[in-house]
């Protein structure tokens, strides 16, 4: 081997652009930036794609979006060759359409997976990014692209002696391929959100007996999830252009909106037909199709919750689970609303007990259980922990992630979480991110709704600066300060940011207290990334 070889073994890979992550947004960047010849790497932890649909396989893991909505738009061919079972599809079946996308598009030979990104810092003299892996390789990029998702740094270590454990712990965002035999088994679950939820209505049957760690109680929809004939999949199909632009310009991202009359016009039998009528069709839409009102006025949010304890009221028939399992202390729509089956009911099974840890919380986990503030030990066999996520931000700060002068993304981030559009931030040059905090990709939307419309964004940016000869851009600080403040406007105007909950990252300690998401609507988010980009990225500085 010559001195020159030598010194070029030695040099690291250089890419266009590195990407984190090979789920719906990371293989999406790929096909994009690949289709347009630019020289591409893509970072996946886990050792297949799919993000959130690999990681997640705990017992009822579900997409609560319709499946017919819940997929890609670049290609109606692929649109046609994916057939769906039922409306709203479990974890295998939606990892399996993740992976025929791959296999079509041929996405694999430039993913790497089992590699984690644990370090990026920008270097201002080149102008491009170097990046160190889990493996210990380094590579060097001029465009640092993450798409890690908005849940997908799970909040693990909980409770104090979770290590001391006897038995089985698992977390929900991180459950085995392996099944879990639960047979006979004294199970506790700490958690009752989506995830939570799906757990408990399906393992409830299955358990010897189910110890349910119970804080803050949830309002719930029913899920109604018919199975597909091949006429229902031919109908929808016929709709592929119909729906792809319909879900661009909705307030959620769904094939759904607000389009009821005033909630003022109507009388109160209309109100109740409507709230009814989207109740039985059991999806979503009753959160995000009713009323517009019912995040803004405390007097309509109240009469929609009441409707909905009602409902919840009815199938338990029960006074002590009522004042337990239907929330009073904020309303319906403020947090995180789940879909289920038969949640309610699993609690009327005997061997499924509610542990209050609002009166009496978790104080430690034990060998033998979890000790509670009471003073009583809950013996165990499984730990299960739908604990959640440090959402939005949590999946950037975990990589020691240095922007111009060395500044730290997460000591930034420490002090005030602050983007531009979701899509860069100022310090941070030719860092893209999508499912970022102030975008609606951080929680308010039909995630593949969002996700392409940023990838959209970032690689018609990246397709603009190539056609000028650009090599930089970042926004500005007055820029980035504008859209906080803007987003600020319309969150504070809202019922959703007096409510604590993991969307204003209040189950985060010491997280500073932002709502993560944009809440002006999709359709409004969409129009105001397309006037920017229209003005020449207007508010981006590009050299």
């Amino acid at each position: 081997m010559t001195a020159t070889t030598q010194v070029e073994a030695q040099k690291p890979a250089s890419f266009d652009a590195v990407i984190v992550g090979a789920g719906v947004a990371g293989m999406y960047q790929l096909y994009r930036l690949r289709k347009e010849g630019f020289k591409v790497k893509v970072y996946e932890a886990g050792d297949n794609v799919g993000g959130t649909w690999y990681w997640n396989r705990y017992p009822g893991a579900r997409v609560d979006s319709q499946a017919y909505i819940y997929q890609y738009w670049f290609s109606q061919e692929l649109y046609n060759e994916w057939n769906w079972s039922e409306r709203f599809p479990a974890q295998p079946e939606t990892e399996r359409y993740l992976n025929f996308v791959a296999d079509r598009c041929d996405l694999r030979k430039d993913i790497e997976f089992g590699t984690r990104i644990e370090s990026a810092r920008y270097d201002e003299a080149t102008q491009r990014w170097t990046i160190t892996t889990s493996t210990g390789e380094t590579v060097d990029a001029r465009f640092f692209i993450t798409c890690c998702g908005m849940l997908s740094a799970p909040l693990t270590s909980t409770f104090p002696g979770q290590e001391t454990f006897k038995g089985q712990v698992f977390h929900t965002a991180r459950w085995p391929k392996e099944p879990i035999d639960f047979a006979g088994k004294r199970v506790g679950i700490v958690g009752t959100g989506a995830t939570g939820i799906q757990v408990i209505q399906t393992i409830a049957s299955q358990v010897g007996h189910l110890k349910v760690f119970l804080r803050t109680p949830q309002y719930i929809i029913p899920m109604h999830n018919p199975k597909y004939s091949d006429a229902d999949r031919a109908e929808y199909k016929a709709r592929f252009n119909e729906l792809r632009e319909r879900v661009q310009h909705t307030f959620a991202g769904f094939d759904y909106d607000f389009e009821q009359k005033p909630y003022a016009e109507l009388s109160p039998a209309e109100r109740r037909q409507v709230l009814q009528g989207l109740w039985d069709d059991g999806s979503l839409a009753l959160w995000l199709s009713s009323f517009q009102e019912m995040f803004f006025d405390p007097q309509v949010n109240e009469e929609i919750s009441e409707f909905v304890r009602e409902k919840m009221r009815e199938r338990l028939n029960n006074p002590e689970l009522e004042a337990k399992l239907i929330p009073t202390s904020y309303g319906f729509g403020t947090h995180r609303v789940p879909l289920e089956t038969n949640y309610l009911e699993a609690y009327l099974r005997p061997n499924v007990e509610i542990v209050d840890v609002k009166e009496a919380p978790i104080e430690c986990v034990t060998p033998e259980g979890v000790k509670t503030a009471d003073g009583k030990l809950h013996e165990l066999d499984i730990l299960i922990l739908a604990t959640g996520f440090d959402a939005g931000t949590g999946a950037l700060t975990r990589i020691d992630i240095r922007g111009r002068g060395g500044r730290s993304l997460k000591d930034d981030w420490s002090r005030d979480i602050s983007t531009a559009m979701g899509l860069q931030v100022h310090g941070y040059p030719n860092m893209f991110t999508t499912a970022a905090p102030l975008a609606p990709s951080a929680a308010l939307c039909n995630m593949t709704t969002c996700l392409q419309q940023q990838v959209d964004w970032i690689t018609d940016c990246i397709l603009y600066m190539r056609r000028r000869g650009l090599s930089v851009i970042e926004p500005t600080q007055q820029f980035e300060a504008q859209w906080v403040a803007h987003h600020d406007a319309i969150a504070n105007a809202t019922l959703v940011t007096k409510t604590d909950s993991w969307y204003m990252g209040s189950n985060v300690k010491g997280k500073p207290r932002r709502l993560l998401s944009y809440i002006g609507g999709v359709g409004h988010y969409r129009q105001q990334c397309d006037e920017v980009a229209a003005k020449e990225y207007e508010g981006f500085e590009l050299a």
